[in-house]
């Protein structure tokens, strides 16, 4: 929220307001590492956003647990929205963040000039940008539908790929990816058969053994798995030492706990597709060392870097930190990133973006980035521009005082 507002100096609009910014997410439970990193993530850009950005402004950012649940996110917000917080941030979990946008929407509808926007960092079900697109709405990484996409335009030319096992979790997101799996696999490689599918409980499964007898008894030669956090480090675990030898297609392999299940079981066959890596060179090289030094951890939510290079740059281009203004602002908003040439789509609010397949390796000096001191690291394969995984969206987007786009 925008504080007292100090006399503005020139080049700078907005110099020295103040930005508070409240990140929901899962800070307790089996998620809680990969949570608390990213808060982590957050406070360490708002520090180097705030030492330069083209409004002036300076970013706060906080967290509250919502322990993964869609309930608990609902009286988290009511928390924010008390403290006079008008940005809100969430990533993790498709529940949590359907919950969150019809909340939004409601409270922006019920209290006009005390707008809230949502910032999702990594809430990837498509229907966020489609069915059920909101203004008040920017999601700044990859949807599932754009992932899988550029997962299976590698995949068809891979021919080893015969026999395939979907593994997800189940809720939204988990039932997304296996969706789009199906549909890109059919339309690409025909051939390909779905030897089995199975969905799992989110966040609460602790020894994945007897689906990886299943994907084993299957013959599946791959596995294509959107999970994430303790449910794909646990799974790689199960698969080392249940002595399964078939490749994973995976979205989040450089996440929390996965490195360090994998060590170097996984070497040439988990792939990884996202829209940064490990490796990524130049500033980010030099940022992610930092990090490492700081907390002793790694950096891997680009999109930290996305939310802030959006806000500041619309919030310089408004000339305002009123949440109206700022979203209007960001709508089409094309600015440089750490990826390239990013921009916000105005249909639907989805960051369009490079994205890259990766695979785990052993690190070198070309590729020498470690996550969790393993040794390894995921070194890219190939790099999709922005118009191969863009997907098209059916939003019909219902804009302040307009019926629909």
């Amino acid at each position: 929220m925008a504080q007292a507002k100090p006399a503005a100096k020139a080049g700078k609009p907005l110099e020295g307001q103040v930005i508070k910014m409240v990140r929901i997410d899962a800070l307790s439970g089996l998620m809680a590492p990969v949570g608390s990193n990213q808060l982590k993530s957050y406070q360490f850009f708002a520090e180097k956003f705030n030492a330069g950005n083209p409004a002036g402004v300076k970013f706060e950012v906080s967290g509250i647990d919502n322990k993964l649940s869609p309930t608990e996110t609902l009286n988290a917000l009511k928390a924010a929205i008390d403290q006079g917080v008008r940005y809100v941030i969430q990533g993790n979990g498709s529940s949590v963040a359907a919950a969150l946008i019809d909340a939004v929407n409601k409270h922006n509808e019920r209290n006009p000039g005390k707008e809230v926007v949502y910032l999702n960092d990594a809430a990837v079900d498509p229907d966020f940008t489609n069915s059920k697109c909101s203004y008040w709405h920017f999601r700044f990484d990859a949807d599932t539908s754009m992932k899988m996409e550029a997962l299976t335009t590698f995949m068809k030319d891979q021919p080893d790929v015969k026999k395939v096992y979907l593994l997800n979790q189940n809720y939204s997101h988990g039932h997304q990816v296996a969706k789009f799996a199906k549909e890109n696999l059919a339309r690409k490689r025909p051939d390909i058969q779905i030897v089995g599918e199975d969905l799992h409980p989110l966040a609460q499964v602790r020894d994945f053994a007897p689906y990886i007898a299943k994907i084993k008894a299957s013959g599946a030669d791959t596995v294509i798995t959107g999970n994430w956090g303790s449910d794909l480090s646990l799974l790689v675990k199960a698969a080392n030492e249940g002595g399964y030898n078939g490749k994973f297609y995976t979205y989040y392999t450089g996440v929390t706990g996965t490195p360090t299940a994998l060590g170097t079981g996984g070497a040439g066959r988990v792939f990884q597709v996202a829209y940064s890596h490990y490796n990524m060179g130049g500033q980010m090289e030099a940022w992610m060392k930092e990090f490492k030094q700081k907390f002793n951890d790694d950096f891997y939510t680009g999109s930290v870097i996305h939310v802030f290079t959006v806000l500041s740059q619309a919030m310089a281009n408004a000339q305002s930190t009123d949440p109206v203004k700022v979203a209007a602002a960001m709508e089409g908003l094309k600015v440089k990133s750490f990826n390239g040439d990013v921009e916000v789509r105005k249909t639907d609010h989805q960051l369009q973006q490079p994205l890259y397949l990766t695979v785990w390796q052993k690190a070198d000096s070309q590729y020498p980035y470690s996550p969790e001191n393993t040794g390894m690291t995921l070194v890219p394969v190939k790099e999709f521009p922005s118009y191969v995984s863009s997907t098209p969206t059916s939003c019909q987007m219902k804009r302040p005082g307009t019926a629909s786009s």
